[in-house]
């Protein structure tokens, strides 16, 4: 599979490399692009390719210069703005795009000459390749839905609404105020242990499942 962003995608790819080098940057700037922090390691990886929208994306969201993304960098030459912005997990603009690459254009050749022509395509063959671009777009449309919500969950899971820190401190400050058994005393704190356990495996779950989702319709046999 070909895509129009392909001859920029490894300078791009190690300049992402190049602003996420720090410990943690990677997590704290796909949450910044609002992007799970797995899809963005298998983007540093190789192993899941991306578009030019979603470089404009992080140059927009970082405060990088405009098309800063497109030439080799070194350490030195990433703005302090730009890294104080990553460092601090403060984004310059809101990423509304998606990092799908965007396949070529067909490029329309001449007639070949008579010997070497191909039969013509049938109506039915033209009917069924209709189809099949019908359920592919169907499928990407729904899968793109569906991760947006994945996304919005995972914003929630990861920024909840009460402080789960202030949550403990106040349960642990009831605990301290009465004389409570043995067995009361294990089960509230089991329950706070349990809470933030179950938490981060919901992360975790929600992760690969956006992780999934993504891939779905991008192989050239889907």
């Amino acid at each position: 599979m070909e895509y129009s962003d392909e001859t920029l995608l490894s300078v791009w790819r190690g300049n992402l490399l190049l602003l996420t080098r720090e410990v943690g940057a990677a997590t704290r700037l796909a949450r910044m692009m609002t992007f799970s922090a797995s899809y963005l390691k298998l983007m540093l990886a190789g192993q899941r390719d991306f578009s030019e929208e979603f470089a404009r994306g992080v140059e927009a969201v970082t405060g990088l210069p405009a098309g800063w993304m497109d030439a080799p960098h070194e350490a030195h030459d990433v703005p302090e703005a730009a890294q104080a912005a990553i460092d601090n997990e403060a984004p310059l603009a809101r990423f509304r795009g998606t990092a799908a690459p965007v396949r070529k254009k067909a490029v329309l050749r001449p007639p070949e000459p008579i010997f070497g022509q191909t039969p013509a395509k049938k109506p039915e063959d033209d009917a069924k390749d209709a189809e099949a671009h019908r359920k592919q777009a169907y499928l990407r449309k729904v899968r793109d839905l569906a991760m947006q919500e994945v996304r919005r969950f995972e914003r929630h899971l990861t920024h909840p609404p009460v402080d789960i820190g202030a949550l403990r401190t106040k349960v642990e400050d009831v605990m301290g105020a009465v004389d409570l058994d043995d067995h009361v005393h294990a089960d509230l704190a089991g329950r706070l242990e349990q809470i933030e356990k179950h938490r981060h495996m919901l992360i975790r779950h929600v992760e690969k499942l956006h992780e999934l989702l993504a891939g779905l319709g991008e192989s050239d046999g889907s």
